[in-house]
Formats: C-alpha cells, sequence, structure tokens
C-alpha cells in the first residue's frame, strides 16, 4: 500500500519534575531533509535522532521539535547570559534598535533555552523516555501517512481505471482509421501518378509499411501492461513514489506515441483524455512515499 509524505504526529509524556512533547511533521521532498529543534542540553543526542528519523520516515521534509517543560520548583534555573545576549543582539540587528531595552530583554527572554539547569550531565534514563515520546510521535505521524495514502490510493486507481477504460474505446475507430488512411493515400498518389508509369505492386508495399508505420497494436498493448504494472505496484507492501513515477512516464510515452499515430479525430480525443488522467496520477505522486 502507498503512503503520503505528508503528515503530523505528537506524543507527550510526564515525568517527576517535568512534560515532554514532541511534535514531528513532513512535508513533499525529493530526498530526505531533517531539521530538528532540540533543547541545547541534549544536543549532542541530535545525531542519533536524525537516524532514526532517517530509517523510518525515508523521504519527505521533516521538522522535529521536542519541548521539555520544568514542573520542579526546586530544579535550580539560571539564566543563560550568553545565549540571551545573542538573542538581543539579533533582534537589534533586525532592526529592532528603537523598542526599549527592556521590551527586548522579554522577548528574548521567552526565546528557547533563554533559562539552562543546572545539571553536570545527560540522565540516560530520561534520554531513554524522551527517545520513547519521539518514536510515539513518529508512530503517529506514519500512521497520518498511511490514512493520506488511502485516499490517494483511490484517487490514483480510478484514474488508471479511467485511462483502461478509455484504452478499450480505442479499437472501434481503428479499421475507419486504416480505411481513412487509405482512401487518403490512394486519392493522392492517382491525382499525382494519373500520367506516370509505376509498379502496382511496389505501390502496394509502401502503402503497406507507411500503414505498418502508423499501427497503435504494440503501443496499446504495453499500455496495458503499464496499468497493470502501476496497479501491482501501488498494491505491494511498501510504498515506492519514485517508482510509480517512473512508470507513469512509460505509460506517457505509449500515450504520446498513439497520439502521434492516430491520424483519426476521436482517437486523438481519447489520448487527451488519457493525457488528462496521466496528468492527475503524476500530481498526485509527487506526494506518495
Amino acid at each position: 500500500m502507498i503512503q503520503s509524505m505528508t503528515g503530523f504526529g505528537r506524543a507527550t509524556l510526564v515525568l517527576p519534575g517535568k512534560k515532554i512533547s514532541v511534535e514531528v511533521k513532513s512535508l513533499n521532498s525529493k530526498q530526505i531533509d531533517i531539521s530538528t529543534r532540540i533543547p541545547s542540553f541534549y544536543k549532542e543526542k541530535e545525531l542519533e535522532v536524525r537516524s532514526y528519523l532517517t530509517s523510518t520516515l525515508r523521504r519527505g521534509k521533516i521538522e522535529l521539535s521536542i519541548f521539555i517543560e520544568n514542573t520542579d520548583s526546586n530544579t535550580q534555573h539560571k539564566i543563560n547570559k550568553d545565549l540571551v545576549g545573542e538573542y538581543i543582539k539579533s533582534l537589534q540587528d533586525l532592526g529592532s534598535e528603537k523598542i526599549a531595552a527592556g521590551e527586548l530583554l522579554n522577548i528574548a527572554m521567552r526565546l528557547p533555552d533563554a533559562m539552562k539547569v543546572e545539571r553536570e550531565e545527560i540522565d540516560e534514563k530520561e534520554w531513554n523516555a524522551i527517545m520513547g515520546v519521539v518514536k510515539n510521535a513518529i508512530e503517529a505521524l506514519i500512521a497520518y501517512r498511511k490514512a493520506e495514502g488511502l485516499s490517494l490510493e483511490r484517487d490514483i486507481k480510478e484514474q488508471i481505471s479511467t485511462i483502461e477504460s478509455l484504452h478499450n474505446e480505442v479499437p472501434k475507430f481503428e479499421q475507419e482509421r486504416i480505411d481513412t488512411i487509405k482512401e487518403r493515400i490512394s486519392t493522392k498518389l492517382n491525382d499525382v501518378l494519373k500520367s506516370v508509369d509505376f509498379d502496382q505492386n511496389r505501390l502496394e508495399q509502401e502503402m503497406i509499411y507507411f500503414i505498418e508505420k502508423l499501427d497503435v497494436s504494440e503501443e496499446k498493448v504495453r499500455l496495458k501492461n503499464h496499468c497493470a504494472y502501476f496497479i501491482e505496484t501501488m498494491n505491494s507492501k511498501e510504498s515506492n513514489g519514485k517508482k510509480l513515477g517512473f512508470i507513469s512516464q512509460e505509460l506517457g510515452r505509449e500515450i504520446n506515441t498513439m497520439g502521434s499515430k492516430a491520424n483519426h479525430t476521436e482517437i486523438q480525443k481519447i489520448v487527451v483524455q488519457m493525457k488528462d488522467a496521466l496528468e492527475k496520477i503524476k500530481e498526485q505522486i509527487l506526494n506518495v512515499l
């Protein structure tokens, strides 16, 4: 089954003296692009978090935020002077120098990690609990992706079904198309060759060769096979948006070739409708994991 690349997940956990909240969201991206917002005290664990995100989410623009709210009144807090000073300087650089110094300080103190907790090293049990919340948030995001994937799957299968139905309409016009082409060629040749001697057998051979070049039988077979392969890929256990994108390119190639060979108004109308359905598929595939 397919999954969407967009999603959101949130999880929380209350520990003695603190509340941990994790939010993770995912948007479309050709590759995996991760950005994290982690309290400075846990920055050394960022690589572990990124590695887990890469292995579980695979693709998408991923944004993960970890919020830790200290609820223990006995916890020793201290102003992170260096960081607060950098915040104030950055605000001034942005053109906030006209704001009173006290107001700048109030703004800076509300920014992340303005207050730091006096501790010497990370408590591994606490970090394991935080990673548990991270994993729960990611599981919620994956569940969201799967739910969105079901909606995408319904829409895409509907468009594939449209292409297959249109494909089945083509044979109704093929004999008429061939007869029209034959008549058109014969009329023009007769006009040109009335006063010229020519080999009738050779002419017939050339006409057969020309008409064979306009035959769309192979394109119809390949188009049907590509549609079946597309559905097979969508129904596989692993979501593979890139592979579906490649198959959609092959579908487009066969549809375009049919259009260039058609030489028939009704078949060309069918080709236009096929292209419309395929464009809708391509738009949806951009959001498939």
